[in-house]
């Protein structure tokens, strides 16, 4: 869902269930003075890759004009392709600190 109004622009949706990924990239959000949501209106969506509903959900996200980045194994390039295709950025899980970390200008 795209972000309508300043408190959804300050605002990340992460959808992961990797509580380490979680942990990680939450640090990284806050850092940036962003707040990390598991769900409703945001600037930017972080959304792990782990079967079709994940991807599914990415198609969702863009389609509704969310800003999206999708992060799964790199043993799973079938998903990152296909959520590029669906108008995602997508890296494989070893890139996504380094990409929000960029995306939100954080050093580090």
């Amino acid at each position: 869902m795209p972000a309508s109004g300043p408190a959804a622009e300050q605002a990340v949706l992460l959808l992961t269930r990797d509580l380490f990924f979680r942990a990680r990239l939450e640090g990284v959000i806050r850092a940036a003075g962003r707040t990390p949501v598991a769900g409703g209106a945001a600037g930017l969506a972080v959304v792990e890759l782990a079967d079709d509903a994940s991807l599914e959900r990415v198609r969702t996200l863009v389609a509704g004009g969310a800003v999206v980045v999708a992060f799964g194994a790199h043993v799973r390039a079938d998903l990152l392709r296909a959520a590029r295709a669906a108008g995602a950025e997508a890296v494989p899980n070893s890139g996504i600190e380094a990409w929000l970390r960029r995306r939100l200008g954080v050093d580090g």
